[in-house]
């Protein structure tokens, strides 16, 4: 189950995070819609307050226009009476009752910055205290402006903490700048507040809009994420496989998932195709790694050879037909072997070579399963000569005889097969050319499991193993018993090996039981150079791989520096 922020942000792949389109488009679209809005109305707004400060100029040029007026009057009243603070007071109530804003202003202004009069409204009464204009800037400029000749003007400038938009007018007569200004902040509020409004409802619709956005690019693109997330699951499982495409739209990225599942189903074909020509353990390697390289290494398996007995006769008897036959024979053998995790190293007509411990779990006992694979080998081919059996059993009541002919394709279908298993160090690798290249088990061990199948047919037993897998089985197992065969020295070795059938032990009554254990006794009087009494023993334990023993010591007494070892002089 994906968390949450992988779900939203993307999942890690080999550390690198996979991030949604869809969360791509939605943070660009989101981004885009957003800065689209705010700038749209930010642009509306500067040309609002444009307008504002056009119409506002308007609006002060007229208020100016009958302080100048008022002032000039109240200069005739004082040139009759002299009462100056009357006429200052007098000029300042009339500018006051024009003003409405909380910091609205009109002042008199002398050139040198002292303030002739000051009129506001609510808290801006009466608010200079020091009598002064403090903005020298502006009433340079102004001065400036009246020596070149202009009287008037539109000016910002700063009083008492507060910025303000204002128009000025010299009056000669009082020799005095009088102004008529606004506070800045006060004359935006509204306009901020009601774009501080659109941003709320920008806010609102863009919300809006994005979920909507979300669920509708969630329905177009819900098979991106379909597809991403398939194949990372593919990725993981390190298998090819088909995305899932039902009812799929008719557009570009139902167009790749298509392209993807025919790409995938010609890779998967390719890759099922090799792995049928090399050993899984390849396949995997190639799949995880994307290259085979020529390299191996020392590695402990378990080696298992099985050999068709009598296949010159099969061959010469069945022709073409004998390809038919051994695929009948494979079919299931490989299938036992790949199900207890043997891996197949060659196979060479009638031979196959296959290994354990390559694949499967690291603890796994991988001696035991190349015995567990050898007996269903050999019981695959004792199940298809009962099929043979039956089928002429079928034929005689049919018909009532064979001709000669075929009774030879019957005797030549009755497989047979013997395997040997032997284990330990090995070089298991890639050998070859880059061109040309095969998966191969070099080693004394490998040789081994061939020259002890070979054993079966002289002692006429199914399995035979080695000294080496015996332990390694008896390690962690004790439902077989090894019944020791002999010392023998096989043909290229220069020491003996003891070699051993395994059998199941709950599979086996006491009365054979008994024979084995007779075997056994006759096997050491042989060791020890008594054949008269090996020879007695091994003809009373019965059992058919005694039979060798008995031509060998019939009537024969130990040779001269007799080790217990037999000497093999065929393969």
């Amino acid at each position: 189950m994906a968390s949450l922020s992988e779900r939203i942000l993307g999942k890690k792949v080999a550390g690198t995070r996979v991030v949604p389109l869809m969360l791509k488009i939605v943070t660009v679209f989101t981004i885009f819609l957003v800065v689209s809005n705010i700038s749209t109305n930010y642009i509306n707004l500067s040309l609002n307050q444009a307008e504002q400060i056009r119409l506002l100029n308007r609006l002060l040029i007229a208020d100016l226009s009958d302080i100048h007026i008022f002032a000039s009057n109240q200069y005739d009243i004082f040139q009759f009476n002299q009462d100056l603070p009357a006429a200052k007071e007098n000029i300042r109530a009339s500018a006051a009752k024009q003003l409405e804003g909380v910091y609205s202003l009109a002042l008199g202004v002398y050139p040198d910055g002292s303030l002739f009069m000051e009129a506001g409204s609510g808290e801006s009464t009466a608010r200079s205290q020091s009598g002064q204009f403090t903005d020298l800037e502006s009433i340079q400029t102004m001065n400036r402006n009246l020596e070149q000749g202009l009287s008037d003007g539109l000016f910002r400038f700063a009083f008492e903490g507060r910025n303000y938009i204002g128009v000025y007018k010299y009056q000669p007569s009082w020799g005095v700048f009088f102004i008529r200004a606004e506070d800045q902040q006060e004359f935006y509020a509204d306009s901020v507040r009601i774009f501080q409004q659109v941003l709320l409802i920008i806010g609102f619709i863009s919300l809006l809009t994005l979920v909507l956005g979300i669920l509708i690019l969630r329905r177009i693109l819900r098979f991106v994420g379909l597809i991403t997330s398939q194949i990372m699951a593919m990725q993981e499982r390190q298998n090819m496989e088909l995305v899932d495409m039902k009812d799929a739209p008719n557009d570009e990225v139902a167009y790749l998932g298509i392209a993807f599942n025919s790409l995938a189903s010609t890779i998967e074909n390719l890759l099922t195709i090799f792995k049928k020509f090399v050993a899984r353990d390849v396949a995997q390697r190639a799949y995880r790694e994307r290259e085979i390289r020529l390299e191996g290494t020392k590695r402990e398996l378990a080696i298992l050879f099985t050999d068709i007995k009598g296949f010159t006769f099969m061959t010469e008897v069945l022709g073409t037909e004998i390809i038919t036959l051994l695929n009948l024979h494979y079919e299931e053998a490989i299938r036992h072997i790949h199900e207890n995790n043997g891996d197949i190293g060659s196979i060479i007509g009638d031979a196959l070579l296959a290994v354990f411990g390559v694949i499967g779990r690291p603890n796994e006992n991988k001696y035991y399963q190349a015995i567990k694979s050898g007996y269903e080998v050999v019981s695959v081919a004792a199940k298809l000569r009962e099929q043979m059996h039956k089928r002429r059993e079928k034929i005689l009541k049919d018909r009532g005889a064979l001709t000669p002919s075929e009774e030879k394709v019957f005797k030549a279908v009755l497989i047979e097969v013997g395997v040997g298993i032997d284990g330990g160090e090995v070089f298991y690798g890639n050998i070859g050319s880059t061109e040309r290249m095969v998966n191969t088990v070099i080693g004394d061990n490998v040789n081994s499991a061939s020259r002890l199948e070979g054993l079966t047919r002289v002692y006429r037993v199914p399995v035979i193993v080695s000294e080496f897998v015996k332990e390694n089985v008896e390690r962690d197992f004790d439902n077989f018993y090894f019944l020791e065969l002999d010392q023998v020295q096989v043909k290229g070795k220069t020491i003996g090996k003891r070699i051993f059938w395994p059998l199941d032990l709950r599979k086996m009554d006491p009365e054979f039981k008994e024979r084995c254990d007779i075997y056994t006794e006759a096997l050491k009087a042989y060791y020890d150079g008594d054949w008269p009494k090996a020879h007695e023993y091994f003809t009373k334990s019965a059992l058919p791989q005694a039979d060798v023993f008995i031509e060998r010591t019939r009537g024969k007494t130990a040779p001269m520096g007799w080790s217990g070892i037999w000497t093999m002089t065929e393969k």
